[in-house]
């Protein structure tokens, strides 16, 4: 997603852009892409833009039990302040610190939003990622998807070092 503030870059301190988000923005760098939607706020700072937002995605991932692919909708909020590469009265290139380089508004004055959404789509993936909250998951023996189907292979036989333990289930 990319925004031009070089009208925004020459206001005050706390000057204030809404904007809309309905993207698609590739999390995994495979040609897949996935809808971000919400709205961002840029406010003008003492050294750039700071951009808050709410935004929701919905992201094509993988069931860590049954190896199915599904849907997983997440919700995240984003703060970054991006920083001006150029002074946008003089011209003049500017020098980052090395906090700022990794957030930058181009020689253009595009601020470009696309990174900062991937990443924040990827910290909201689970680790362990279920279809759903009772995933059966695939049968150790035969490899079947439980949630399909029940398969033909014989029950897993218990140490009986662990019988105690299936009776309190």
């Amino acid at each position: 997603m990319l925004l031009n503030v070089a009208t925004q870059l020459k206001e005050d301190i706390g000057s204030v852009r809404e904007h809309k988000v309905d993207e698609e923005v590739d999390v995994f760098g495979d040609g897949r892409t996935s809808p971000v939607k919400g709205h961002v706020k840029l406010t003008r700072t003492d050294r750039g833009i700071l951009v808050t937002g709410s935004l929701e995605a919905r992201v094509e991932i993988t069931c860590s039990r049954c190896l199915s692919s599904f849907t997983c909708s997440l919700e995240f909020g984003i703060e970054e302040e991006y920083f001006p590469s150029v002074d946008i009265s003089t011209g003049a290139r500017l020098t980052p610190t090395e906090e700022d380089t990794s957030l930058i508004i181009s020689e253009q004055h595009i601020l470009d939003l696309t990174e900062i959404l991937r990443q924040n789509i990827l910290l909201g993936i689970p680790m362990k990622p279920l279809c759903k909250e009772l995933c059966a998951g695939l049968c150790p023996e035969c490899g079947k998807n439980l949630n399909q189907d029940k398969c033909s292979c014989s029950p897993r036989r218990i140490d009986p070092r662990w019988s105690k333990l299936k009776s309190s289930i």
